[in-house]
């Protein structure tokens, strides 16, 4: 694979800097630009000096953004990719906060989202199209640029990426759980060097010794991130979830908010939809699903359409890695990992295999998690930040990732005494049965979330 595809300026997928940026985001904008930074500086609800921002009141925002200049022109001149990633950032932000101002004012007064405002102003909707085309992304709020991997500022520069030593640039509540929640997805990202340096080791390996070291880099970077993963219950609180998500809603998907679309005035005359900020945009699953084969196992139904649209919300560098990664698992056998290490009669291999599908199903099943606590016990709305439903989307996958599991457990011998395999072989049956009885409670009318959610600790599933 040719690491010099994978990198924009801000980028640069590879052993180094894995899935993060190759340098810290800049935390502020330039100083010509100090109009839009002085709303940014003031926009969250509750503001870094505890008191109420633009958010926190009804009608500010709009009347704020009748203030802004047009920066259009500005912005166009840009060609430092920090600085462009950095505005892309401010007026996605401030994109979603004019828009969604009015769900959020609804849904604090009757526990509904309301409906959002159709339209942006051109001195928001010009700068904010003339700086996605820079960046070749879609002109709304996304993951990699805007929300989570370009938003970060550490607490101490020394330190690393632990959530606790990170703040957001921009935000839209302000409170503890907003940060917490966002910043472990960078956090967690921290691993994703090694993970990146196990793929490619695997695809270069020359011996059995080598192809298993490269396996089990992949194996612990997982486990890692995983380990990071579950510190969300106490990053972010799952009651306070509602605080910030209607911002991070998007336009596809959610017509009960948005109708046909929002209107970007100034730009062009024909209503957008783009689908919202989500976690599902983060690229060390759907890496692990090429390298693995998971992809091989997807079903051919509309949810999985739903995840490889998700694909085109990513930078074009991480678009190509993952093109070229899924060449390059092709070239290996046309079955893939799986296929290889058993053409090769590499079982220790596929044991480590076998091992990082589970870390897949345990990243996936707490994520599925997470959705029953902060989402499914918060709201009825039934549907996801990205537009998908709540309640199939995940189990999708879940599924997927169950199937690849029974494909190469079957093609290890049973014989086979490895203390991993054991464990594994041993536990599988259960998560076929919570899965199936997840879904059976959530086919009934009126389904009860927490029943849903308490069948993990009857699995001993819970995270």
């Amino acid at each position: 694979m040719n690491l010099a595809r994978y990198t924009d300026g801000f980028f640069q997928v590879g052993p180094t800097h894995g899935f993060l940026p190759c340098k810290d985001p800049l935390a502020i904008l330039p100083p010509r630009y100090n109009h839009l930074q002085t709303i940014l500086h003031e926009l969250a609800r509750i503001k870094d000096d505890g008191e109420e921002g633009i958010l926190g009141k009804e009608g500010e925002i709009e009347n704020r953004i009748a203030q802004l200049p047009n920066y259009g022109k500005e912005v166009e001149k840009e060609s430092d990719p920090f600085v462009i990633q950095a505005l892309f950032r401010a007026y996605a932000f401030i994109a979603s906060a004019y828009t969604l101002a009015p769900a959020h004012f609804e849904q604090l007064s009757t526990g509904k989202y309301g409906k959002a405002n159709q339209y942006l102003p051109q001195q928001i909707a010009v700068p904010l199209c003339s700086v996605a085309k820079k960046l070749d992304v879609y002109p709304w709020l996304d993951y990699h640029y805007a929300y989570s991997l370009g938003n970060y500022i550490k607490r101490d520069p020394t330190k690393g990426f632990a959530w606790e030593n990170l703040e957001m640039a921009v935000k839209f509540s302000g409170m503890p759980d907003e940060r917490g929640f966002i910043m472990l997805h960078v956090d967690i990202n921290q691993y994703s060097p090694d993970l990146i340096q196990g793929v490619l080791g695997t695809l270069e390996s020359e011996n059995t010794v080598d192809t298993n070291r490269s396996l089990d880099q992949c194996y612990q970077a997982m486990i890692n991130i995983n380990g990071r993963r579950k510190i969300m219950w106490e990053a972010s609180r799952w009651k306070h979830y509602n605080d910030f998500r209607v911002f991070i809603m998007g336009i596809k998907g959610n017509e009960e908010i948005f109708n046909e679309g929002v209107y970007y005035q100034g730009v062009d005359e024909n209503p957008r939809q783009y689908r919202g900020q989500t976690g599902a945009q983060d690229n060390i699953i759907p890496t692990m699903d090429i390298f693995s084969g998971v992809i091989n196992h997807y079903p051919s139904n509309e949810l999985t359409r739903y995840l490889l649209d998700l694909r085109a919300y990513r930078p074009v560098c991480i678009q190509r890695f993952f093109e070229d990664l899924k060449e390059g698992m092709t070239q290996l056998h046309p079955q893939g990992l799986t296929g290889w290490l058993n053409e090769r009669k590499n079982e220790d291999g596929l044991i480590l295999l076998l091992g990082i599908l589970e870390e897949i199903y345990f990243f996936r099943n707490g994520h599925w998690q997470f959705v029953q606590k902060y989402i499914m016990q918060n709201t009825t709305y039934a549907k996801a930040t990205g537009g998908t439903p709540i309640i199939s989307w995940i189990p999708n996958q879940i599924m997927s990732v169950l199937n690849a599991m029974q494909a190469c457990i079957e093609m290890i011998s049973p014989q086979n005494k490895s203390p991993l395999f054991t464990r594994i072989r041993e536990g599988f049956p259960q998560k076929k049965r919570l899965l199936e009885k997840q879904l059976a409670l959530l086919h009934q009318k009126d389904y009860d979330a927490t029943e849903v959610y308490a069948l993990n600790k009857t699995h001993k599933l819970n995270d």
